[in-house]
């Protein structure tokens, strides 16, 4: 029986929610699966992965084969690298203690860079948001300007008719 680590949709249409299952190959796509390793929210922004870590190593070790989604997300959690750590530990090439300071090392990059994307995306729609907030103000000045200038508008043909009016009625006394 052939493994792959692959998506499960879930949600309802035009918000998809994904399951990550470790499942038989020639399972139907949303059918039977052999394990649940995580889920996967593209809805948000940043995409939300929650992923154990350990039980995707451990069917990748036993022949489980990802998908192309389904290894990029193994790839953003670590789990690629961590099977890749544990083949150099099993062969020798490394210690445990060495395997594990390189992935917590890896992870706490990993998450100073989600959270730096994170910052990034508040400012900017704070930056939008004091942006459109000052074109709406600059809108409101020019309007009440325009107001002003209307109602001085309408204000001076009747004074000048006034005028006009008195200077008549002197000229014709």
């Amino acid at each position: 029986m052939s493994v792959k680590i692959r998506l499960q949709r879930h949600g309802k249409k035009g918000k998809p929610f994904y399951w990550v299952v470790a499942a038989d190959s020639r399972a139907k796509r949303d059918g039977k699966y052999l394990e649940k390793i995580g889920t996967y929210n593209p809805n948000t922004n940043p995409a939300t992965v929650e992923i154990n870590v350990d039980s995707a190593v451990k069917w990748l070790f036993n022949g489980a084969q990802p998908t192309d989604t389904a290894r990029t997300l193994l790839s953003y959690k670590g789990a690629l690298l961590k099977h890749h750590l544990q083949g150099g530990v099993n062969k020798g090439a490394l210690t445990q203690e060495q395997a594990d300071a390189k992935f917590t090392a890896w992870l706490e990059e990993k998450a100073n860079k989600i959270n730096a994307k994170k910052d990034g995306l508040t400012s900017s729609k704070a930056n939008e948001k004091a942006q459109k907030l000052a074109a709406e103000k600059e809108a409101n000045a020019k309007r009440a300007a325009a107001q002003v200038a209307k109602v001085a508008a309408e204000s001076a043909p009747a004074e000048t008719e006034e005028v006009a009016e008195e200077n008549n009625e002197e000229t014709q006394a």
